[in-house]
């Protein structure tokens, strides 16, 4: 019997549990011997490593975050560190590994298959960053808990004539910030890739509340890029809005997976399973045009995202 391992890398996401259950249960069924690893790469270079079964992945396609932890390890990138990890799979005799993660993930898997090791990588991260692919695990969660946060943010702020800047997740992926300005109907949206130009968003929230009358507004800032309490302060200084600030920070990690991200999970994981048993390499899972696909990972990471142009100019024609 073939032996394949699983492992989730980098920051969690929710989604994560539901493509190791896929992995878990459609490796069983298609011959495989499955085994986890725990704590990303730096439980394999370790040996953290255990036989899984059925019922070590029941019950937990509702649950956040990921059973089998995750971490980060910089030094994977070091030959002697990648060494140590084919040497941790060689001696259970595991010669294919799905990885589950974000593009240093990948990179790390894509190491691995130069080398010999038959690997697969599945796009999980909140950021939805991943080149290749439209769509990544843990996205839809992240939005999901970043609406609910804001829609509850603007009953407050209507009624004191608020203008709340809200902080999400995304670092220098603007797609939360991008997609929850649409979705909640935020008035101004920050990111790296737009102009920030303090002294214009005072003067768009001056016409928002004189030309427009409106009771309340909502800034959404991707992290990284600037002072949101110092944003703030500004506002109510220098506009009849009382400026508060918020960050959403880790919140929008957690939470159970909402269904898109449990299903795309599912299916993903069962097509890395599919490739791995025709002894494919060096390949990640994607959704593009509603369709799971696979590419060779070098091709997906260089791979040209022009959804976000699109998107920035809906926001600007909705605001």
């Amino acid at each position: 019997m073939r032996k394949i391992a699983v492992l989730t890398s980098g920051g969690d996401a929710p989604g994560m549990n539901g493509a190791i259950r896929a992995t878990v249960r459609v490796g069983i069924k298609r011959g495989f011997e499955v085994y986890g690893v725990y704590e990303g790469y730096k439980g394999l270079v370790a040996g953290n490593i255990k036989k899984l079964g059925y019922s070590d992945v029941s019950e937990i396609l509702s649950k956040g975050g990921t059973i089998l932890e995750s971490s980060r390890l910089p030094s994977f990138k070091e030959d002697k560190v990648q060494e140590q990890a084919i040497h941790q799979l060689k001696q259970r005799g595991i010669d294919g590994l799905v990885v589950i993660g974000g593009d240093g993930s990948y990179k790390g898997a894509l190491a691995l298959s130069q080398k010999g090791i038959d690997c697969i990588a599945i796009p999980g991260t909140i950021d939805n960053d991943i080149n290749g692919t439209d769509e990544t695990i843990g996205f839809h969660t992240a939005l999901y808990n970043i609406i609910d946060a804001v829609n509850k943010l603007r009953d407050t702020s209507s009624s004191h004539h608020r203008c709340f800047v809200v902080e999400v997740m995304g670092n220098h992926a603007d797609n939360l910030a991008i997609y929850s300005a649409i979705a909640c109907g935020s008035e101004i949206v920050i990111t790296d890739k737009t102009e920030y130009d303090e002294n214009k968003i005072i003067e768009e929230l001056k016409i928002c509340e004189e030309e427009y009358h409106k009771k309340h507004a909502i800034i959404i800032v991707s992290e990284k890029i600037l002072d949101v309490e110092k944003l703030a302060n500004r506002i109510s200084e220098e506009t009849g809005y009382s400026g508060r600030s918020i960050v959403l920070g880790h919140i929008q990690r957690g939470g159970s997976p909402v269904p898109e991200d449990r299903i795309l999970a599912s299916k993903m994981a069962e097509e890395a399973i599919c490739l791995l048993e025709k002894r494919k390499s060096g390949l990640c899972i994607c959704m593009k045009d509603n369709q799971i696909i696979s590419k060779n990972i070098e091709e997906a990471l260089i791979e040209k995202n022009e959804n976000q142009d699109r998107l920035y100019q809906l926001f600007l024609d909705l605001a």
